[in-house]
């Protein structure tokens, strides 16, 4: 076999496998939206795949307290996340997801 073919040849077979061996991306909720309201926030995200979930930052009333945190529980895409909060100030709101 001529050198210079069995280099390409090698190079294509290299090229082949590391595709082979490319893993798919991975697909992560869309259409993601958010409500809060006095005693409650949710999440709902209407497309893709995956999971997604409401998380909410409150200040309390007493600065010695410091931040409160809450989240709620992963849904999958169609369905809410929902959770309750307290009647502190909100000071931050996002929605996390999952592929």
């Amino acid at each position: 076999m001529n050198k210079g073919k069995w280099i390409a040849t090698t190079a294509g077979m290299s090229a082949a496998l590391i595709v082979g061996l490319a893993t798919p991306a991975l697909a992560t909720p869309t259409g993601c939206s958010y409500q809060v309201s006095s005693g409650s926030a949710s999440s709902f995200c209407s497309g893709g795949t995956g999971e997604h979930r409401i998380h909410v930052l409150q200040r309390h009333f007493s600065p010695e307290v410091g931040p409160i945190a809450i989240e709620g529980p992963w849904a999958p895409v169609g369905s809410v996340s929902f959770t309750k909060i307290t009647p502190h100030t909100v000071v931050n709101v996002w929605i996390e997801t999952r592929g």
